[in-house]
């Protein structure tokens, strides 16, 4: 059970550093012409855990709309999907402390 508690919170941490990178990507070039933001879509494994897929968003129905913008980042959005992978990084984190904690006191209990 810890084991798998201890994948689970470390995929978890993979996946939101991922999404954040992601995230800070488009912010960076959000005045880049012709920029097309990334999108991260997380997914369940089947063993458990969590995995997250990046994928180019189309921006073409937004760029019609407002000629004016460089590119199709929406800065509000990336800062609210930030603060989200920020906070599910840290429960993951936390997941990853919690197994490694119930591991020291299993281990203790067998000597």
């Amino acid at each position: 059970m810890a084991i798998s508690s201890l994948n689970i919170g470390i995929s978890g941490m993979k996946a939101y550093q991922g999404a954040l990178d992601s995230s800070a990507n488009n912010v960076a070039n959000a005045q880049t012409k012709s920029f097309k933001p990334e999108v991260a879509s997380f997914q369940e494994n089947a063993n458990g855990g969590v995995r997250v897929s990046i994928s180019k968003e189309s921006q073409a129905l937004a760029a019609q709309e407002n000629q004016s913008e460089l590119s199709g980042t929406d800065l509000a959005t990336e800062i609210t999907n930030s603060l989200q992978y920020k906070a599910g990084f840290q429960l993951s984190a936390q997941v990853v402390k919690t197994a490694d904690e119930v591991l020291s006191t299993l281990l203790d209990i067998q000597k």
